[in-house]
């Protein structure tokens, strides 16, 4: 692997420190040049492609960006950015690296200085294709943990799932709307953009889960409703106007509520086991949506295993309870096109000129113009002939 070599001639990269435990807390701090210090299992998806968003230089972890339990698609995104990996250093780089410290990295060691203050392995996109290799070999392990975290759902949610029993009463009319839900995951962005026709044109109940509330935002769209544990919205879009929905634990603890509190908000409390994502879709069905538009969900097999915890298992259930449904925004921007057609825009102009024509010619002024534009069209019909004769 090639070395870089910075302006002051030491190998590697240097960059502002930045560390949190929780990936997604840190990267809405993080800025172009940082580096990311972090303490993620099984780096996933949606956490990488927030680190490469957020243009970090490079990524320490503390734990292991792959265990090996699944084939997880985290480190793989961050070797092709060309961001650095170092894995594994450990918890102490948390007391030895403060929060704006500069800091280098080079070859699986962190240097503050001329102090080296952890070191691990640095991944490479080889040794990630081996290691995803041998996690793919022992797959059939997560499948049956995950099968056995499904039936466990399904025996605690049963009335849920089966009856709708517990979902709560709002204020937002989504009887024989469509309903498009917002989850900040995968090829949000791209989803979003690709559908602002669809948008435009259904005018959907825009259901935000949590941060997708904050994507809509951006999109420059306004969500109807808030969905989720309020943990990672920001406080401009709860006060928005938007109706808040908090998922809570099955006992009724919510600790969203007490943060919607302190803003002076009123919030509708649905107690549920699972993910934000999977109340927000199960919302919008007991509710008689006509149509559930997911995007930046969860949708095969690999991103459910991607996320890497036993709550994935009540999003494949809840997929199963709604059915066709469900819609993912990629299926729905394959399909739509606009009602109207660029042939029949075509058509309608080309009648619209043929109108105005006859209506023209049918006035004395309109004649004399057209005689005039007729000899012109001949002149340069003459002009032309003569150019090639």
């Amino acid at each position: 692997m090639l070395r870089r070599r910075r302006p002051d001639g030491l190998p590697g990269v240097s960059g502002v420190a930045r560390l949190d435990r929780r990936t997604k807390n840190l990267t809405k701090r993080l800025k172009s040049g940082d580096v990311a210090v972090i303490d993620h299992v099984d780096l996933d998806r949606v956490s990488a492609e927030a680190l490469v968003s957020a243009g970090v230089v490079a990524v320490v972890n503390v734990a292991d960006s792959i265990s090996g339990r699944y084939p997880n698609l985290g480190p793989e995104i961050l070797a092709v950015a060309g961001i650095p990996l170092v894995d594994g250093v450990g918890p102490e780089v948390f007391a030895r690296v403060g929060e704006g410290d500069l800091v280098r990295v080079d070859e699986g060691r962190v240097y503050s200085g001329e102090t080296e203050v952890a070191h691990g392995t640095q991944q490479t996109l080889e040794s990630i294709n081996a290691a995803m290799d041998d996690a793919r070999a022992g797959l059939s392990v997560q499948l049956e943990a995950f099968a056995a975290n499904t039936m466990e759902f399904l025996r605690r949610e049963r009335d849920l799932l089966l009856d709708g029993v517990g979902v709560p009463d709002i204020r937002t009319e989504l009887d024989g709307r469509h309903a498009l839900i917002v989850v900040r995951g995968y090829t949000y962005k791209e989803d979003l953009n690709a559908l602002k026709h669809y948008i435009h044109e259904y005018k959907p109940v825009l259901i935000g889960v949590d941060g997708g509330a904050d994507a809509l935002v951006e999109a420059g769209y306004k969500p109807a409703i808030i969905v989720g544990d309020m943990d990672s919205v920001s406080d401009a879009t709860l006060r928005s106007g938007a109706e808040l929905v908090v998922h809570a634990y099955r006992d009724g603890h919510a600790p969203g509520a007490d943060r919607l509190e302190r803003l002076g908000l009123d919030a509708v409390i649905f107690p549920a086991t699972g993910t934000s994502e999977d109340v927000a879709m199960l919302l919008a069905d007991s509710k008689h949506a006509d149509l559930i538009v997911a995007v930046g969900s969860h949708a095969a097999l690999v991103e459910f295993l991607d996320k890497g915890r036993a709550g994935m298992a009540s999003t494949f259930l809840t997929r199963l309870r709604i059915g066709g449904k469900l819609i993912d925004a990629k299926g729905v921007s394959r399909l739509y096109r606009s009602r109207v057609s660029t042939w029949q825009v075509l058509l309608v102009l080309l009648v619209g000129i043929t109108a105005f024509l006859v209506a023209l010619a049918a006035t004395p002024a309109g004649q004399i113009w057209l005689n005039v534009a007729q000899d012109r069209l001949q002149g340069f019909v003459f002009f032309v002939q003569r150019l090639f004769t």
